[in-house]
């Protein structure tokens, strides 16, 4: 059976993370986070972490061959023989050409890239929402929002957001993803593999609509 492998696409806050999960599932196949991936060989002082801490540490971009190298390390494991959902790789038009060659090597092929479209308005209100307490409980001012405003439910600690979750620091992040990922959009628009699916829907929606793209 040839291996399978799909690619999760979407801005921060398109939910790509959570619906890559759950098709994992429906699928039984494993789910690579390209973060996950980070904090494992960091926290693990591997070879290939020691290598990224390296180029992180500088403030540095980490090279496309170290995050490769431990997509490869992760993708020849045997509970990916059949395949994986890819999370938060490739970024780039390079790296996309790189997991294209590994896929080969490995007796499987890119079947599908999925792209989450998700109104950008929509993606800067489910991230900048977010206001957590100082023992770490989190709320949402839409989705999740305190019985008291300012103030959380469990120790009664008044709420502070985020630098990162502040309204300007989220439209810069968004934009500048929708920027570095447009290419990478229109490399799997030309080949034939790109899916997009709107992320606008609510989650399950959003999943069955996945599921039908795979078939």
């Amino acid at each position: 059976m040839t291996a399978r492998y799909y690619i999760m696409l979407g801005a921060p806050g398109a939910g790509k993370g959570t619906q890559a999960k759950q098709i994992s599932e429906e699928l039984g196949l494993p789910h690579i986070s390209s973060g996950d991936l980070f904090r494992h060989h960091l926290g693990e002082g591997t070879e290939l972490g020691v290598l990224a801490k390296k180029f992180m540490d500088s403030g540095e971009l980490v090279p496309d061959d170290v995050t490769i190298g431990m997509v490869q390390e992760r993708l020849e494991q045997d509970d990916c023989s059949e395949g994986a959902i890819l999370d938060g790789f490739p970024r780039t038009p390079a790296q996309a050409e790189a997991i294209e060659l590994l896929a080969d090597q490995l007796g499987g092929k890119v079947a599908k890239a999925l792209y989450l479209d998700v109104n950008k308005a929509l993606l800067v209100e489910r991230l900048s929402g977010r206001w957590v307490c100082p023992d770490g409980h989190v709320y949402h001012t839409v989705y999740h929002p305190p019985k008291k405003p300012g103030i959380c439910d469990i120790d009664g600690l008044e709420l502070y957001q985020r630098d990162d979750d502040k309204k300007e620091t989220v439209e810069h992040r968004i934009t500048v993803y929708l920027e570095q990922t447009a290419p990478l959009i229109a490399y799997y628009r030309e080949r034939g593999t790109l899916a997009t699916v709107d992320g606008d829907q609510d989650i399950e929606q959003v999943q069955q609509s996945l599921l039908q793209e795979i078939g």
